[in-house]
């Protein structure tokens, strides 16, 4: 199970993340203090080392995009675009502010508790 420390510090490299800062130990710390969260000193330190290096939007976007799918490949789906047909980026858009405005809604359930 996932200790409280550990969702903080999630939740601050999230933060972090979708402003486009640096996560960096003291940037995590700063966001930790401002919610008034005490953690012990390790997490900051653990969450910032592993995320060094790590484009965590594209992390966040393809989780299980890696997996394979058992018994061959999948056949196209109705009205999906033929090879080398595009799909509009319009059909995007709304997922990626979806996913922006539920980070937002979980920190401020995470910090408030509301």
């Amino acid at each position: 199970m996932i200790s409280t420390d550990e969702t903080a510090c999630v939740y601050a490299a999230l933060i972090l993340q979708d402003d486009d800062i640096a996560i960096t130990v003291k940037k995590l710390n700063t966001i930790l203090k401002a919610a008034g969260v005490d953690v012990e000193p390790y997490w900051p330190t653990l969450f910032a080392k592993s995320l060094e290096g790590v484009d965590v939007k594209q992390l966040i976007t393809n989780v299980g995009a890696g997996v394979a799918g058992a018994g061959g490949a999948p056949g196209a789906a109705a009205g999906a675009p033929a090879a080398g047909g595009d799909v509009p980026a319009a059909k995007e858009e709304p997922k990626k502010k979806r996913r922006k405005k539920k980070v937002r809604n979980l920190t401020r359930i995470w910090a408030f508790g509301k």
